[in-house]
């Protein structure tokens, strides 16, 4: 496993880290005994960067990786949390609910600090209220020793770059914007570095696009990038090999990007995965996929409030 500095925070992370919203049942239903034998597993074989949130399985997920972590030695591992995202449709970005939901959450996690405490989809919020009142309530809880560092969560990129003009953040979460189907993460990289700000590169398999599992119906991707995707894995497939390897392989090959996210609740996925960012990526079936997704590249969808989504019309 290789490793790379997260930011200015001085933490050194996995090249893949392990997303623990697997352990959530929020893709299949998984028992707690495999849950936790996938966490020992990722962590055996050199991921020391796990990211979960309360919103994952209702507390689930939270509730699980506690017990999984409970046997490992705190020094083995960095662990992430968010906040503010209590449901589907339902957020709370009050400075009282911030703190309350770090505090409900370092009880199931069984520690009393995170290394990250990140605000969880914010562009479901009026940006007033993260500048003025949740951002604060992070800045206090790192104050604390509760969060070693903070930051947000989002999927619109300009948010990083709206919010980091008004806020000094420690850490950003991207998701679904570094892989094979959307590179548009690498126009945000001067800012971060400017900033000295981490990043987290989260789903390179751009939340099951890019496998040969079925695409799941809640999925908002437009019909076009969905079918793209799909051609793209038939290609793969034919030729004996598996589009989600290829997609890990190119996330966790760019040097700029500290770490990339994956989950999974699957001893055998997270071996496989883990294994793959070792292996050689295929550069020339790398081109014939790329040229398959070229007329949807770059192309995303909205999420969150309507004013953070102007740019998509």
């Amino acid at each position: 496993m290789k490793y790379r500095p997260l930011g200015a925070t001085g933490l050194d992370v996995s090249v893949l880290s392990f997303g623990a919203s697997s352990l959530g049942s929020v893709f299949r239903d998984i028992s707690e005994a495999e849950g936790i034998r996938t966490v020992h597993t990722a962590v055996a074989q050199g991921i020391n960067y796990i990211d979960v949130s309360p919103y994952y399985g209702l507390t689930q997920a939270e509730t699980v990786l506690g017990k999984a972590i409970k046997d490992l030695p705190r020094d083995q591992f960095l662990l992430s949390t968010k906040a503010g995202r209590i449901g589907a449709d339902e957020f709370d970005y009050s400075a009282g609910h911030i703190e309350a939901s770090l505090a409900a959450s370092l009880k199931r996690l069984g520690t009393d600090y995170v290394d990250i405490l990140l605000l969880h989809d914010m562009e479901f919020v009026p940006f007033e209220q993260v500048i003025e009142e949740a951002i604060p309530a992070l800045y206090r809880l790192k104050e604390q020793g509760k969060a070693r560092f903070v930051g947000v969560s989002g999927l619109p990129l300009h948010i990083f770059e709206q919010t980091l003009a008004k806020a000094e953040l420690d850490v950003i979460l991207s998701y679904c914007h570094y892989s094979l189907n959307d590179t548009s993460l690498l126009k945000l990289l001067p800012l971060l570095h400017d900033k000295k700000v981490g990043l987290v590169n989260a789903s390179p398999i751009s939340m099951g696009l890019l496998s040969t599992r079925p695409v799941a119906d809640w999925h908002p991707a437009p019909e076009a990038v969905k079918l793209a995707c799909k051609q793209a894995a038939a290609h793969c497939a034919a030729k004996g090999e598996d589009l989600s390897k290829l997609a890990i392989q190119f996330s966790v090959a760019n040097e700029q990007i500290p770490t990339t996210l994956v989950s999974t609740g699957s001893v055998v996925n997270i071996t496989n995965n883990i294994a793959w960012t070792d292996e050689p990526l295929n550069e020339e079936l790398l081109q014939e996929v790329l040229e398959i997704l070229e007329p949807i590249h770059n192309l995303t969808w909205p999420s969150g409030r309507p004013e953070y989504n102007l740019h998509l019309k």
